[in-house]
């Protein structure tokens, strides 16, 4: 990519972090209230959004306009689309001579029967660096999630070493096995990890460049679940986030923890709002 990413926006990093605070290491995860316990439907944003705020305008910005670079969508896009979580994506060649560990923040999951997940990689297969060749040549892949013991380390494998280079070295984390459907290895140090098989991948068109395959989707199904013991309950359907402490991703070089959460119930149309007659109130108060 082009150097107007300036993915490090400090000429120095290690001069800059030196200055920050340490590390909060007895900060755990917890809950706290909303930030409008007594808000009401029909009550539009709370209390967090000032009236300076609701005079600001809005820019649009037209992702394919001549004048903009290809690359300013890509830090626009990180920046705003945020927190993500992590792919910590583990393959193998088929030869089984290499083996690839890798971290992707084009993530999520997007169905639960089957479990399918979605990876994007930011290259089309004719160009398919390392993770990608594997996937291509193997049809799966086994994909850890990010956890604050070990978050150095998973950044270390986002170097650029060559291929045939392990990234299992450069971060010393610790290769298993054992997985049951899937010959590459899961992350040992991960409270969480998902064995995966390829259903199938599509590559997109850039819009810069005619003719260049710009991006590589991939969807995943995940054929076993790997929970370390003391993180899944007893019915093993709900993971304990203070034992997961998931790390995400913001913008640029930029990550975030996980330490505190609120809780909202769903809503239901009868026994919340009042069925049709409550709409119907909610209507009548908004024409006046």
């Amino acid at each position: 990519m082009s150097d107007k990413i300036n993915r490090n926006p400090h000429p120095d990093f290690k001069s800059v972090e030196s200055s920050r605070a340490e590390w909060e290491v007895n900060t755990s995860f917890h809950y706290t209230k909303t930030p409008q316990p007594d808000w009401s439907y029909g009550a539009g944003a709370n209390q967090l959004l000032t009236e300076e705020d609701k005079q600001k305008k809005h820019i649009a910005i037209d992702p394919q306009a001549e004048d903009r670079p290809g690359p300013f969508n890509y830090k626009l896009l990180i920046s705003a689309i945020v927190p993500r979580p992590i792919a910590f994506v583990s393959t193998r060649s088929k030869d089984g001579k290499t083996t690839n560990l890798a971290p992707f923040s084009y993530f999520n999951f997007v169905n639960h029967d089957p479990p399918l997940f979605v990876v994007g990689f930011a290259s089309g297969i004719g160009n398919a660096k390392d993770t990608l060749k594997n996937i291509l040549e193997t049809e799966e892949c086994v994909v850890n999630i990010i956890s604050e013991p070990f978050v150095e380390a998973a950044n270390a494998t986002s170097i650029n070493a060559p291929y045939g280079a392990s990234e299992w070295d450069v971060s010393g984390l610790t290769p298993v096995y054992d997985c049951e459907n899937v010959k590459c290895a899961r992350v040992k140090e991960a409270v969480f990890s998902i064995e995966a098989k390829l259903d199938f991948v599509k590559e997109y068109d850039s819009r810069k460049t005619e003719g260049k395959k710009s991006g590589t989707v991939g969807i995943f199904e995940g054929t076993r679940f790997w929970v370390r013991e003391d993180a899944i309950n007893e019915e093993r359907n709900l993971i304990d986030p203070d034992v997961l402490r998931p790390i995400s991703r913001l913008g640029g070089i930029t990550y975030g923890r996980t330490t505190q959460a609120f809780e909202l119930p769903r809503p239901d149309w009868e026994k919340n709002l009042g069925g049709q007659e409550g709409y119907d109130k909610l209507k009548k108060t908004e024409s006046k």
